[in-house]
């Protein structure tokens, strides 16, 4: 599917005039992953069969956050990821707005009403099997469908999509991430798992024994994975670069709040204050206290070798 370079966003309801009648994918899609990615395929050419609009409503928090139920769900994509890849899949409109106490008390025949029958001029909806959306999680598809046939417009349901047996979700997904299994993430997703940001500056102890790093801040709002040592890639300025990377807090060198440390091989420029983006590849170690820098060094150097193997075979040293 070709990338879409005019999808509009809607970032409140009261943005949305007059936009032309449209089929609609419904869902958080908070990972935008596989089985959310067939929701939002099956829209966009279901809407270029009949010649409609594509559209996607989603929220721009988690609604967990106004709920107030226990801990914040993290999350998995940068808001700007995810709208890059809606985007990529052909998507017309997003309407990302956020989730409020209003929205929170509609009823779901408001909901339906108010937002997809007033403003997105709905002519059919795509949502999957768990789809929940009005008061108190009370509308389902079923409630949707019949909602549908009240105000003419038509509903496909997405049953569970599962990988190996597996039900794809963001909440197994997260959790695979919490365990470093970056691998089987992957698979899920349809991408490697990234995290993004400034560099800033490190103690610069790599520099001295050999092993100049990037460091990035961990986002406290992404799920992130387990301390220890992975193979990556790292893009920087449109470059994707092989790559090897230490999540953990230096625990050989002293105590350090929990942050990112990238060795990008084949690369000796100055990054400080330059965005990059690193995927996780495969976890090869949990990070541990060597007794000294020379076994810390001589560790680092294994777990280079080992990842630039890992690279070499695919072509990228």
């Amino acid at each position: 599917m070709s990338p879409n370079d005019d999808m509009k966003i809607f970032h409140s309801l009261e943005e949305i005039t007059n936009i032309e009648d449209t089929v609609v994918a419904l869902g958080n899609f908070d990972g935008v992953h596989k089985g959310h990615q067939q929701i939002i395929a099956r829209t966009v050419r279901s809407a270029k069969a009949v010649g409609l609009a594509s559209a996607v409503f989603t929220f721009s928090n988690h609604p967990s956050a106004v709920l107030g139920k226990g801990e914040p769900v993290k999350n998995i994509l940068y808001a700007e990821e995810k709208i890059r890849i809606i985007e990529e899949m052909g998507i017309d409109y997003l309407i990302s707005i956020p989730f409020t106490e209003e929205i929170l008390q509609m009823s779901p025949q408001e909901f339906v009403q108010a937002i997809l029958v007033d403003r997105l001029h709905i002519r059919e909806a795509y949502c999957g099997f768990n789809y929940t959306f009005g008061y108190r999680a009370s509308g389902t598809p079923e409630v949707l469908m019949h909602e549908g046939l009240r105000h003419g417009f038509g509903l496909h349901v997405q049953e569970p999509y599962t990988i190996d047996g597996v039900l794809v979700s963001s909440t197994y997904i997260r959790q695979l991430i919490q365990e470093g299994r970056m691998e089987e993430a992957t698979k899920f997703m349809g991408r490697m798992y990234a995290i993004g940001g400034e560099v800033i500056v490190g103690n610069q102890l790599g520099r001295t024994i050999g092993f100049p790093t990037m460091n990035l801040v961990i986002d406290e709002t992404m799920v992130t994975p387990p301390n220890g040592v992975y193979i990556t890639y790292c893009t920087i300025e449109g470059v994707r670069y092989p790559a090897v990377t230490n999540v953990g807090n230096k625990p050989t060198i002293g105590q350090y709040a929990k942050n990112i440390e990238t060795n990008v091989f084949n690369f000796d420029e100055d990054t400080y204050g330059k965005y990059i983006n690193v995927e996780f590849v495969r976890w090869t170690r949990p990070e541990r206290k060597f007794d000294g820098l020379d076994e810390l060094k001589a560790q680092i150097q294994s777990d280079s070798i080992g990842a630039k193997a890992y690279h070499r075979e695919r072509g990228m040293l």
